[in-house]
């Protein structure tokens, strides 16, 4: 069996991850800053955890409370508002590195000591196209028109943390998903893909086997070239 713990999984792309992992035999743990909204979860066969992943007290007690890890998918989020340029402040990117991208570093260390237990340790990064220069330059593209300052930056740092830990940690599949641009709550439900099309990167690369691929960037297509 297969343990797989989500973070931010009590609506919109995590619950849709947690869904589709349970669906494929996993044992799905679903990370939920307040566990009274975990019931869509737990309707699914989830095991819900107690999981604020900018607390670091949290995150230990969430660990501790699974016996076993070979799946971390760090999904946990924020876009943060909306601002022109100029009001943009330090503190308005402070908020957003810190869930974003700190979050990611805290939860994957407290989670290694049980990856590496396992056979095929796995971890999915959530990233997203507008972190990828290429695409914020492109006027065909989707994230062209993304303005904001703060998740962009923000999500180039999860796509380059992926590639640093996949470097340091090469017995195990490190990788980030691009949702692309689908309808959730962050999007305002403006997005032209369904939860589900925009959780099959995550969730393909959360089934990888120990011959897959490392240190990549894919959306539900593939890999992006760089």
């Amino acid at each position: 069996m297969t343990t797989t713990l989500i973070t931010g999984a009590n609506k919109g792309l995590g619950l849709e991850t947690a869904r589709r992992l349970i669906e494929a035999g996993h044992t799905v743990y679903a990370g939920m800053r307040d566990p009274d909204n975990g019931d869509a979860a737990r309707a699914l066969g989830a095991r819900v955890v107690a999981l604020d992943v900018t607390d670091q007290a949290s995150v230990e007690a969430a660990i501790a409370q699974v016996p076993e890890l070979d799946v971390l998918v760090n999904n946990a989020g924020v876009q943060g508002p909306l601002l022109d340029v100029d009001d943009v402040t330090a503190d308005d990117m402070d908020t957003v590195l810190q869930t974003n991208v700190v979050a990611v570093v805290r939860v994957t260390k407290a989670a290694l000591p049980l990856l590496r237990r396992s056979a095929n340790p796995v971890i999915v990064n959530v990233a997203s196209g507008a972190g990828w220069p290429r695409y914020l330059h492109d006027p065909d593209a989707d994230e062209f028109p993304f303005a904001s300052i703060q998740y962009p930056a923000s999500k180039a740092a999860v796509i380059t943390l992926t590639v640093q830990y996949a470097k340091n940690l090469p017995g195990m599949r490190v990788n980030a998903s691009d949702p692309g641009y689908t309808a959730t709550d962050m999007t305002g439900h403006t997005g032209h893909q369904t939860v589900t099309e925009g959780t099959d990167a995550t969730v393909t690369l959360a089934l990888l086997d120990q011959h897959g691929p490392t240190g990549e960037f894919h959306d539900r297509r593939g890999r992006i070239d760089y």
